[in-house]
């Protein structure tokens, strides 16, 4: 491309830099406190504001080398116009050896610029279609010279910062049935939940894969949207959805779990042969999305809380099991490393239902030999003492900030 055209394409880009309207400090920009020469690389499911935390970072290191590949002006940008580029970036902006990069997929080779770039002793930070930018894809071509910083929907924090509540249990109510995706917080048009699933599977899955029979992919994602903190496997959906191959279902599964939009929880045990054995739970990337997928026309709180528990624990980097033994305990997470927390998920404790969440809790405890265990709630807060165990009640809007 031509010098010029490049350059008044970056000048034009400028204001893209300027905060939004209501935009709020995401989490992850504490993750950026410090750059040195590396490929950052900002993966997500689409719409959970990967674009906004790159703007936040170049504001937070004073740099203003930005470039989206997404702007239309740029059809026909090819891996040797990157070092034009950076002449133009120098000869408006200086000697800055940062630079960042929206949606850099629609560039062939990109990664051949990006792993130059970093041996020159460049800051490359960049965001794109999560089909294309997944770690494991880039792991021969960026050997050791990338990090990944993943984005999801707003925390239960980042909610009541963009609304500027209190953060109470009525507002922890509207978090769950609402979600955490910005577009649908600052709009509330349920469509775009529509939008999103019908973009990941058919610009992220179904033209790259080139698979068939999109109706019936398209009913298994709401056979797991709708069956969200229940256990599933690819036989099961197999036989469900009358496909032929379970080795179908299992690549459609991971082209799902690469596009962020599921997550598989294994059964808990000390052999990893007897794990990838058992069925596995399934959660969405997000409760609100849960919400409105709903098939009974009611929310599912217990659900949409459960959903919400295990965003919060995988969005805090916690290794994830569920137990499964004569009893059940939703989630076991690890402490340290032989030190393990049994974590049970209930709208509410009463006299209906105590006896099994405490028992499923107890047999986990008394299995990984935990002194501890925990029970989040909507709005609960106790202590209860049993065989000489010690069983925590909180509500989830307290556990979570």
């Amino acid at each position: 491309m031509l010098k010029e055209t490049l350059k008044t394409i970056v000048l034009s880009q400028h204001e893209w830099i300027s905060p939004l309207e209501n935009e709020i400090a995401r989490e992850n920009l504490n993750w950026f406190s410090s750059l040195p020469p590396f490929a950052y690389i900002v993966t997500g499911v689409r719409r959970s504001g990967k674009s906004t935390l790159l703007r936040q970072v170049m504001r937070k290191h004073g740099s203003k080398n930005y470039f989206n590949f997404e702007d239309t002006r740029v059809v026909g940008f090819e891996m040797n116009d990157f070092l034009v580029l950076e002449e133009v970036f120098s000869e408006i902006h200086g000697n800055d050896t940062l630079f960042f990069f929206d949606e850099i997929q629609n560039v062939p080779e990109w990664e051949r610029y990006v792993r130059i770039a970093t041996e020159r002793k460049k800051t490359v930070v960049i965001t794109g279609s999560n089909a294309t930018m997944l770690s494991f894809e880039l792991g021969t071509k960026l050997t050791g010279r990338h990090l990944d910083c993943e984005v999801f929907p707003f925390s239960w924090n980042e909610f009541i910062l963009y609304f500027k509540l209190p953060g109470s249990a009525d507002d922890f109510s509207m978090y769950l049935t609402k979600g955490g995706f910005p577009e649908y917080l600052e709009k509330g048009k349920e469509e775009i939940f529509s939008t999103l699933i019908s973009d990941i599977l058919i610009r992220d899955i179904f033209s790259r894969y080139n698979l068939r029979n999109h109706d019936t992919f398209k009913k298994i994602v709401q056979y797991l949207l709708s069956n969200t903190c229940k256990e599933t496997s690819f036989n099961n959906l197999k036989n469900t959805f009358e496909i032929g191959s379970a080795n179908t279902v299992m690549d459609f599964m991971n082209y799902l779990l690469d596009a962020y939009l599921f997550f598989l929880v294994p059964r808990f045990d000390y052999s990893l042969k007897v794990q990838a054995r058992n069925p596995r739970k399934i959660y969405a990337i997000d409760q609100g999305l849960v919400n409105f997928s709903s098939v009974s026309g009611s929310p599912d709180h217990g659900r949409l809380l459960e959903n919400a528990v295990f965003l919060h624990l995988r969005r805090n980097g916690k290794e994830i099991w569920y137990f499964n033994g004569r009893k059940e305990c939703d989630f076991i997470i690890r402490k340290e490393k032989n030190k393990f927390l049994p974590i049970q998920v209930t709208w509410q404790l009463g006299s209906q239902n105590e006896k099994r969440e405490t028992e499923g809790l107890l047999e986990a405890m008394n299995q990984l030999n935990c002194s501890e265990g925990l029970i989040i709630t909507f709005d609960q807060e106790d202590q209860i003492r049993k065989e000489n165990k010690t069983i925590r009640l909180i509500p989830g809007w307290k556990w979570m900030k």
